[in-house]
Order: structure tokens, then C-alpha cells, then sequence
């Protein structure tokens, strides 16, 4: 992507890209591992001692929080900057740190070229949850680079 010049408008601001679809099925799913490892504790064989169903329901709670974190990358965009929210950990860019937004065919999400000379992943825009949506937001994303990157700030 970053060979190619950008002919995406940058998108109004603030702006949020996550991928949805993989969020709901995440959540959901750790909703229903609380429920079913809550039965399992409730109806569980009857010679089970309550630190035995504590343990299971416990379990639950574990895969829960996991699927939970999973779910949490998002990047958010405004007119200072973009605030990249990966699985534990989150960091702030002001735009002219952002040299260039990748995404190549292959790439499981899209990676940023930063002025310190390091790289950044952004897991909200990946492929996995559609291929012709993750390439739309990297346009968007790097719109918004180009368009705020070296602009003066208003």
C-alpha cells in the first residue's frame, strides 16, 4: 500500500476502525464460557466439593477475560493524533510521527512506519475479518496521515 498514492478523501474526525464482526464473536463468546462453565459449576457431579464448582466457575471467568482482551484492538483517530489500542497495550501517535501505513497482501493487520525509525501494529485493521474492508480502512488511515502528517494544525 504504501507504493501507491493514496485516493481515499481523509474521513471526518474523530473516526474509530475495529474490526467488528471478530468483536462480537469474541464478546459473545466470552459471555457464553461465563454461562457454560456457571452451569457445569452449578450441575457439576454432586460428590463435587464448593471449592471444586468455585474452580470451574472460575475457569470460566479466566477464558472469559482472555477472549475479553482479544477483542480489544481498536484505532482511534482525531485531528492531534491516533491512539492505537492493541491487545495490552496502547499507545498515542500525533500524526507527524506516522510516516507511512502498510499493508501488503499477506500481512495479518497493518503496520506503521514511525519517525523514531521503529513500527507499530495496528491489529484493529486486519485482513482476517475482510480483506476489502481492512484495505478501505488502511485507505482511510492513511488519508488521514497524509492529510494531517505535515499539515499545519489548525
Amino acid at each position: 500500500m504504501t507504493a501507491s498514492p493514496s485516493f481515499t478523501a481523509a474521513p471526518p474526525l474523530p473516526r474509530t476502525w475495529q474490526p467488528v464482526l471478530t468483536r462480537v464473536v469474541l464478546l459473545g463468546l466470552a459471555a457464553l464460557s461465563v454461562a457454560f462453565f456457571a452451569l457445569i459449576a452449578a450441575i457439576g457431579a454432586p460428590d463435587w466439593q464448593r471449592h471444586d464448582r468455585i474452580g470451574i466457575g472460575g475457569s470460566g471467568i479466566v477464558f472469559a477475560l482472555v477472549l475479553v482482551v482479544l477483542a480489544r484492538p481498536k484505532a482511534k483517530a482525531d485531528r492531534t493524533g491516533l491512539t492505537v489500542v492493541n491487545f495490552v497495550r496502547k499507545r498515542r501517535l500525533e500524526w507527524p510521527q506516522i510516516l507511512a501505513v502498510n499493508l501488503h497482501l499477506g500481512d495479518p493487520w497493518v503496520t506503521l512506519d514511525l519517525t523514531d525509525g521503529g513500527t507499530l501494529a495496528v491489529v484493529a485493521i486486519q485482513p482476517g475479518a475482510g480483506r476489502r474492508r481492512a484495505w478501505r480502512m488502511a485507505q482511510e488511515l492513511r488519508a488521514c496521515v497524509d492529510a494531517y502528517g505535515t499539515a499545519e494544525q489548525p
